[in-house]
């Protein structure tokens, strides 16, 4: 299944090819929202090698991201991206539903 209410940035792609070059092996992102962290919802990213059948596929540039039907409504319209800085790498998703979030930008609130 795929959808065009989340995107993924070239950053984001360009990342989980190198991360499936590097492993040797296709890898895709999975990202979901969980309860939990300081600010109500956090999000969750893991590296796998299949979808589920309900996922979601967001592509670009050879890349994919996966999202379940559950995490979409809480992610529609957003950007997955990625973030290399001196703090750090990291996958990072714009969210505009976010009405706050944490200092660490891994949780927020609606």
């Amino acid at each position: 299944m795929t959808t065009t209410d989340l995107t993924l940035s070239s950053a984001a792609a360009e990342r989980i090819r190198a991360i499936g070059a590097a492993e040797g092996r296709d890898v895709m992102l999975r990202v979901a929202v969980e309860g939990g962290g300081c600010s109500g919802f956090q999000y969750q990213f893991d590296l796998v090698d299949t979808a589920e059948d309900d996922d979601l596929r967001i592509e670009r540039d050879g890349a994919a991201a996966l999202v379940d039907v559950v995490s979409l409504a809480l992610l529609k319209g957003s950007e997955i991206d990625f973030v290399d800085e001196l703090a750090g790498a990291e996958f990072r998703v714009r969210n505009p539903n976010a009405k706050s979030s944490c200092g660490c930008g891994v949780s927020f609130s609606i």
